[in-house]
């Protein structure tokens, strides 16, 4: 029988534009203070740690090592990272649970991308050889999968500025928003995605605990346990791609079961208004399923972060009854590239 894992406790910093006052360690530590308070537990009571983070974005090699002077990591701990949004760290942190070989899980995340331009450093992500030497930028990328989704009919500019202005009214009620309430559609950035299409740039943090069986339910009143977790990738060549659809999204919430049975939240990594559109109708998600509560990635939006805040707001929910069976996805690279579902469900009341 499959170990039962569960989040039980999720954190996260007021998202904001810049962060110049603090580094990353200083970002970061009262975050994971907070995320072991809430489950009574110390450093040392932690099995396993993974962070996601990027070099590229702090722009020095190994750079999430220092970010482990906020963790302590004397006496040794066993630790691993990936270069990945944190919620692919929260994967490798679940599987190793799996295994019988740790009972908890610390998963952190970082990300300051105001020191230098993001849209520029998101580059390094393509097919080095036929798309890189162009530069084009993540947001040129993102407009030309939105164009593609107005020609074949699927939406249309006032839609998607529907879409952005709900997730910010959305976000009204989120602390943690850089965002929140009405923002002007604004002037194009890049045709036809205007400011309100896109996300804000800003730092950030996130963490959340994990815990198997038992341990979950002493340390969480209502544990949101890990029904199902996969990702999935497309071609890296954008040429080969049908970017009006998102087949790895799909394939990987029928990995995850989420087709199983009907969830009642969905929180999509969507950066760009157009992105939800795609994932909408890769995930069979109807009106009466509620999208991002939280204000999702259009309102605060720290990269390497707003994957696993994808997780940690659905497991939020979960945790005060708001949701019973929530889904919960994150994404990297260009255009959908990278895909990863999770669909987590609470105990029946």
């Amino acid at each position: 029988m499959t170990r039962e894992i569960a989040v039980v406790a999720f954190a996260q910093t007021g998202h904001r534009r810049t962060s110049d006052e603090f580094s990353e360690v200083e970002m970061l530590l009262p975050v994971l203070h907070e995320v072991l308070d809430r489950t009574g537990l110390r450093t040392s009571d932690i099995g396993f740690t993974c962070s996601g983070s990027s070099d590229y974005l702090a722009g020095r090699a190994f750079s999430f090592t220092m970010a482990l002077d906020g963790v302590g990591a004397w006496p040794p701990i066993s630790e691993s990272h990936v270069e990945m949004d944190g919620a692919w760290a929260l994967y490798e942190a679940w599987t190793k649970l799996l295994t019988g070989d740790a009972d908890t899980a610390l998963v952190y995340a970082y990300g300051k991308s105001s020191p230098g331009s993001v849209r520029d450093v998101l580059t390094r992500q393509l097919d080095p050889y036929y798309v890189a030497p162009l530069w084009p930028d993540s947001v040129a990328l993102a407009a030309l999968q939105a164009q593609a989704l107005i020609d074949a009919g699927e939406t249309d500019e006032p839609a998607l500025a529907a879409i952005g202005a709900r997730s910010r009214a959305d976000a009204a009620a989120n602390p943690h928003a850089q965002l929140r309430g009405p923002v002007p559609h604004g002037d194009y950035v890049v045709r036809p995605l205007r400011t309100g299409d896109c996300p804000p740039i800003g730092d950030g943090a996130a963490a959340v605990i994990l815990a198997a069986g038992d341990r979950a339910r002493e340390l969480c009143a209502r544990p949101a346990w890990i029904r199902g977790i996969d990702h999935r990738i497309e071609a890296h060549g954008l040429g080969v791609r049908e970017l009006t659809d998102s087949p790895s999204t799909r394939l990987a919430a029928e990995k995850a079961g989420a087709f199983q049975r009907p969830v009642d939240t969905a929180e999509l990594h969507a950066p760009f208004t157009a992105q939800e559109v795609v994932l909408r109708k890769a995930l069979r998600l109807g009106d009466e399923v509620c999208v991002n509560p939280s204000g999702g990635a259009l309102a605060a939006n720290p990269v390497m972060v707003a994957g696993l805040l994808r997780i940690g707001e659905a497991a939020a929910r979960i945790h005060r009854g708001a949701s019973d069976r929530a889904l919960a996805h994150a994404t990297s690279g260009p255009c959908l590239q990278q895909n990863l579902v999770a669909v987590l469900e609470g105990d029946p009341r």
